[in-house]
């Protein structure tokens, strides 16, 4: 079976935040090869999502899956689909970031 994949609005944001960090940091060129590679890496998730790490004592349903041990990507899994809800870059808090339901 193969899910569908989006994105929620927050992690789209928090792309351009990587994104724009990186690319002051070190190059737009590097940024962009960055950010499409952990795009690359979440479309991946359409097929066995279920290979993460669930964490309901975070969030019920959620997963937590890394990119390049610098990046913490949470999902959820609804059926047929795989919604990309967080993406946290350098050791952010994603667990209290998490904690509240984004539909409340």
């Amino acid at each position: 079976m193969t899910y569908s994949v989006i994105f929620t609005p927050e992690a789209e944001e928090q792309l351009v935040t990587i994104f724009r960090y990186i690319a002051q940091a070190a190059s737009p060129t590097i940024a962009e090869r960055y950010t499409n590679a952990i795009v690359t890496y979440c479309q991946g998730l359409a097929i066995f999502p279920e290979r993460s790490v669930l964490h309901n004592d975070i969030r019920s349903g959620l997963r937590v899956t890394n990119y390049k041990k610098r990046v913490v990507i949470a999902y959820t899994i609804d059926e047929e689909l795989v919604s990309i809800i967080g993406i946290f870059y350098g050791g952010q808090d994603y667990q209290t970031s998490l904690q509240f339901d984004f539909d409340e």
